[in-house]
């Protein structure tokens, strides 16, 4: 989207700009046969003994369908992203984790930085927004793997209000990594959490949910900041209990995709607009099309001598940010 649509809005800046992501991006494949992850409460780690659950809670791990290539290819370029060592693994390594663990990370970010070399004009932004059973070394293990998969492609900190495409280019870096815990204030390369604030709804209503992005949406010109509009519905102990075997997409996203679709077509981009909005298995509508669309928009206000402090809608279909337990209760 960025390569074949953005070269007019170079100068702009990225924190005004839309996009769509993907809520737990890296959740299209879990591992049913691993333990159940420390990002569940421990009553939830002792039902998963019993044959069959964990064949139940992968129906509510996996939020997306799409790989992180095929993300990339329908245009997301924000991943939301929570991860996790595996407590009694002997080593370091680091995996994505929704409830049941996924892949390595560092397979995740290779595969990312492989579509990045071959399309050196597209930025993407990766949100680490939760850790779970990971102290200093695991923590210092996974930032020396991002700095060596991606090299000279990390995004130095800046305020974010001096960050365009334009400048970005110029100095050939695409990947912007926001990192929610303390240890990033030594890295160079490590934009704070606080940069890139997710508010959560909390809510298995569509209009709830809908009427808490409009109130939010409202404070973000305040903060300076990127902004995620996370359009997801989050279910509750009872949803379970009454469509256990059904899953997160047939329960809660399939039918309420549209009611969120159409409150995108209504938004604008701009510093007082949406800026990066996540959902759930978002190639069930077409978001992409919606975005372009809307970023467009930005074309038509400089025509106007608009004043725009303004940059692209960001598209993404997370991986983690922000968001609750799905099976505590």
């Amino acid at each position: 989207i960025l390569n074949t649509h953005t070269h007019t809005h170079t100068h702009t800046h990225t924190h005004t700009h839309t996009e769509f992501s993907s809520h737990d991006s890296f959740s299209y494949w879990v591992d049913e046969k691993s333990p159940v992850g420390p990002d569940q409460v421990i009553a939830i780690r002792r039902i998963a003994k019993i044959p069959l659950v964990k064949k139940l809670m992968k129906k509510w791990s996996i939020t997306q369908d799409l790989t992180f290539k095929e993300q990339l290819d329908s245009g997301i370029r924000y991943f939301d992203l929570r991860v996790s060592s595996k407590p009694g693994e002997a080593g370091q390594e680091i995996y994505f984790i929704h409830g049941l663990f996924g892949t390595t990370v560092c397979d995740g970010l290779v595969e990312i930085n492989n579509f990045l070399t071959h399309h050196p004009k597209e930025v993407i932004f990766l949100d680490f927004n939760h850790f779970y059973a990971m102290d200093m070394n695991h923590h210092m293990y996974l930032i020396s793997k991002i700095e060596e998969i991606f090299g000279s492609k990390l995004c130095t900190k800046e305020c974010v209000e001096n960050v365009t495409l334009q400048s970005l280019w110029e100095k050939q870096q695409q990947v912007l990594v926001f990192y929610h815990h303390s240890i990033c204030e030594i890295y160079p390369v490590l934009w704070a959490g606080n940069k890139m604030p997710a508010p959560w709804a909390n809510t298995t209503n569509v209009h709830k949910l809908l009427q808490f992005l409009e109130t939010t949406l409202k404070e973000r010109a305040k903060h300076g900041t990127f902004h995620v509009s996370q359009a997801i519905l989050t279910p509750r102990a009872k949803t379970f209990a009454w469509h256990l075997s059904r899953g997160l997409k047939n329960t809660l996203v399939h039918r309420n995709l549209p009611f969120i679709l159409n409150w995108v077509k209504l938004q604008k981009p701009g510093v007082m607009g949406v800026n990066i909005i996540t959902s759930d298995f978002v190639e069930q509508v077409d978001f992409a099309a919606t975005i372009i669309g809307l970023n467009n928009l930005l074309l038509e206000g400089k025509k106007n001598h608009d004043c725009l402090k303004g940059g692209f809608i960001y598209i993404n279909y997370s991986l983690y940010f922000n968001t609750p337990n799905r099976f505590s209760v």
